[in-house]
């Protein structure tokens, strides 16, 4: 998608690198590069198909654009995210 980009906020890339520490401690670092190359995959797919995640339902109408993603491989980890422009 030409001139797409792609913002991750400071604690969303302090969440991505602390998940990836805890892999490495608690199971190696096979776990630990099989989710960063999962993470990457699902932020690519942000970038290139914006609109592939659900819209979220909450209450708070100041989040009603935001979306979310499962990052395929850790089903208990979700990218929430906007799509602007």
């Amino acid at each position: 998608m030409k001139g797409a980009s792609l913002t991750l906020s400071e604690a969303a890339a302090a969440d991505i690198v602390e998940q990836a520490d805890w892999y490495r401690e608690q199971s190696g670092p096979a776990l630990a590069k099989r989710w960063e190359r999962a993470v990457t995959s699902a932020l690519l797919r942000i970038l290139h198909h914006p609109r592939t995640g659900a819209l979220c339902a909450f209450a708070n109408p100041g989040l009603k654009d935001v979306r979310r993603l499962l990052i395929t491989g850790f089903p208990r980890h979700l990218v929430f995210y906007r799509v602007s422009g």
